[in-house]
């Protein structure tokens, strides 16, 4: 049969094909993963995340004007803990001059527009590597909620837009929502990492803040299976999406990203707030040593890779690749 319709006419040429373009990116749809440390005029490099850098305040504020002006609009920040500042209890994660306070403090200092959003967990403040207190063996769910919210309004004290807990702990955002209100933070959002699975993609990450489970001298898991989701399961996601926005949640986050692209479009079917995606450190890690090898595009398959999760449903894409990303799409 003759055809009557052809697709490829809708092909023709790039002009077109933007004309019927259905998905569109632009640099205010990242956000940047910030890693953060102690002492002044120094960055590292971490080895399993090339171009990625650990960096000190000062440097940190001054990348953060950067990102600003290529249009970039919100960062994710973390912290690597001093060795001697971490235990079981986490209290360093809301002492109102840590760290993670100051630099919240720096950033909107300097750039007053920047959303910024501090991961909230007690993983890097903790000895034993999990994100939460250790109690007979396990992380104990409502103690580590406890010091989650103190840690919640400590940021919000310092000046934090959202807080963005990626703890996994079950009624967390319900007990943050509680606490912010009570602090008089009735304006300060959640973004919760409410599909989190319990992923291999972590592993550069967990090289950038020292973070993975550790060996210890009393009983603890041995990975954080026991509260990241299973990447077996799928309607899972969903609920725990639905259950953080019924708690108070602005934001609900899928993590990892390109290979859970199906969990992003059923979260984002189901709920009404908008759906961020990180795109982690192991899917970046991949790109970035294969295209090294030759064997990949590097430019092509990252903005790929970013156009196909923000088509999924994304409204916000953490990602590593975000001032690369941008400085392409400024050209």
């Amino acid at each position: 049969m003759f055809p009557l319709h052809r697709g490829r006419r809708l092909r023709v040429n790039e002009s077109i094909r933007s004309l019927v373009r259905e998905t569109s990116l632009s640099p205010a749809d990242f956000m940047f993963p910030m890693f953060i440390m102690e002492g002044e005029n120094t960055k590292v490099e971490i080895s399993s995340m090339p171009g990625i850098f650990r960096r000190t305040l000062d440097l940190t504020v001054e990348e953060v004007k950067e990102l600003f002006a290529l249009g970039i609009r919100a960062v994710n920040i973390y912290v690597k803990v001093s060795d001697d500042l971490k235990d079981n209890t986490g209290k360093e994660a809301w002492n109102d001059n840590g760290l993670m306070q100051r630099a919240i403090r720096a950033i909107k200092a300097a750039c007053p527009e920047m959303i910024v959003m501090p991961d909230v967990a007690l993983d890097p403040y903790s000895i034993y590597g999990h994100d939460g207190i250790i109690e007979k063996g396990d992380v104990a769910n409502d103690a580590t909620n406890d010091a989650l919210v103190k840690m919640a309004v400590s940021h919000a004290k310092a000046g934090a837009d959202f807080v963005a807990p990626s703890d996994m702990m079950d009624g967390r955002v319900l007990r943050l929502r509680q606490g912010l209100d009570a602090a008089g933070f009735h304006n300060v959002g959640i973004m919760s990492y409410s599909a989190k699975y319990a992923s291999a993609f972590y592993g550069p990450f967990r090289d950038a803040l020292d973070s993975a489970p550790k060996d210890a001298d009393v009983e603890v898991p041995k990975d954080k299976k026991t509260y990241q989701m299973d990447y077996a399961n799928r309607i899972e996601a969903v609920k725990e999406a639905l259950w953080d926005v019924e708690e108070g949640a602005d934001m609900v986050m899928v993590k990892p990203g390109i290979a859970y692209l199906d969990i992003v479009r059923e979260v984002k079917n189901a709920v009404d707030v908008p759906v961020t995606v990180f795109h982690v450190s192991g899917e970046y890690a991949m790109i970035k040593a294969a295209s090294e090898r030759g064997w990949l595009d590097h430019d092509k398959i990252m903005m790929e890779q970013l156009m196909c999760i923000k088509r999924a449903g994304a409204s916000l894409i953490s990602t590593y690749f975000a001032k690369e990303a941008a400085i392409l799409l400024n050209k």
